[in-house]
């Protein structure tokens, strides 16, 4: 289901920046896709750190292919070499293996997150192992559907605002200045700047 923000916030962001106008345009029938449950996004996002969309693609499929319903009981239920065997480092099964624990002993209170601002919804998750900002800004992004992510420690999201915007090497610095130019709704241009760079869009 398309994000109810969606439209509004592609409207104001090409009005504002030329740029971004354009990407928007590119892709004018696609938009972000939650898939609502927690642990889902948290657990992808987990495989996909520091990896290419399309290498985390093949690991998320083999993992589904093992569990058809992927659930912290499901992911507990599967010996950890064919955990990794999925092609998941000893730590990002470790991870793995960790979360689902805690939200099948109800460790992880994700209640509490629809009450809570971005920063504090962050600053609980980054208490799990595993868990850093970027894994913590996936969810908010993509389970919880806020609206002004910003991921700066992307690498992709600085590929593409140096492509877009630069065509050269900037600092961190400067990409936050430019980004705080698409508030309230940096998640929707970070959104259209990953798909910029690769066919296959982003999902967690």
């Amino acid at each position: 289901m398309k994000p109810e923000y969606w439209e509004r916030a592609k409207r104001s962001l090409g009005r504002r920046d030329p740029v971004m106008g354009a990407i928007v345009r590119r892709y004018p029938r696609i938009h972000l896709v939650s898939r609502g449950d927690p642990f889902l996004t948290l657990a992808r996002s987990i495989v996909g750190q520091q990896i290419s969309v399309k290498a985390a693609q093949s690991v998320w499929s083999r993992i589904c292919a093992l569990v058809p319903v992927v659930s912290p009981e499901s992911v507990l239920e599967i010996r950890i070499k064919d955990l990794r065997a999925c092609g998941l480092s000893d730590r990002k099964t470790e991870y793995i293996s960790d979360l689902a624990r805690r939200f099948a002993d109800g460790a992880v209170q994700v209640h509490r997150w629809p009450d809570m601002g971005d920063e504090e919804v962050i600053e609980d998750l980054i208490q799990l192992r595993g868990i850093g900002r970027w894994t913590a800004e996936m969810l908010l992004m993509f389970s919880l559907l806020r609206p002004d992510v910003f991921p700066l420690d992307d690498l992709g999201l600085q590929k593409a605002i140096r492509r877009a915007y630069f065509k050269r090497k900037v600092s961190l610095k400067i990409m936050a200045k430019l980004g705080a130019t698409w508030s309230p709704w940096r998640s929707v241009a970070t959104w259209y700047l990953w798909r910029s760079l690769d066919p296959l869009p982003v999902e967690y």
